[in-house]
């Protein structure tokens, strides 16, 4: 079955740099599309990034352009989210998502605490 185990995250001060992981297994990762999401304390959950299945397509929400780059691997099975310049305000669980067969498949999520 799919499987999506991310990983990366951590507390870093505003400045700093993270970059996140999410090793896929359970389907033919090179014919899909990924996306990581995140979700702030008391907010709804909102797509940060999209890759399309070769990695020659992204997409960025508008507050983290610029900042975070998202690139994939597919040998290993994974994608990735380089975070730069992160603010207080990108503090939040961090998800990747697979859109497979119809369903929506989710990590477990990774924890990104921006503070001084």
């Amino acid at each position: 079955q799919v499987q999506l185990v991310e990983s990366g995250g951590g507390l870093v001060q505003p400045g700093g740099s993270l970059r996140l992981s999410c090793v896929a297994s359970g389907f033919t990762f090179s014919t899909y599309g990924m996306s990581w999401y995140r979700q702030a304390p008391g907010k709804e959950r909102e797509l940060v990034a999209v890759i399309g299945s070769t990695g020659g397509s992204t997409n960025y929400a508008d507050t983290v352009k610029g900042r975070f780059t998202i690139s994939r691997d597919n040998v290993k099975n994974t994608v990735y989210l380089q975070m730069n310049s992160l603010k207080l305000e990108d503090t939040a669980v961090y998800y990747c998502k697979l859109r497979y067969r119809g369903g929506d498949n989710w990590g477990q999520g990774t924890q990104v605490t921006v503070s001084s």
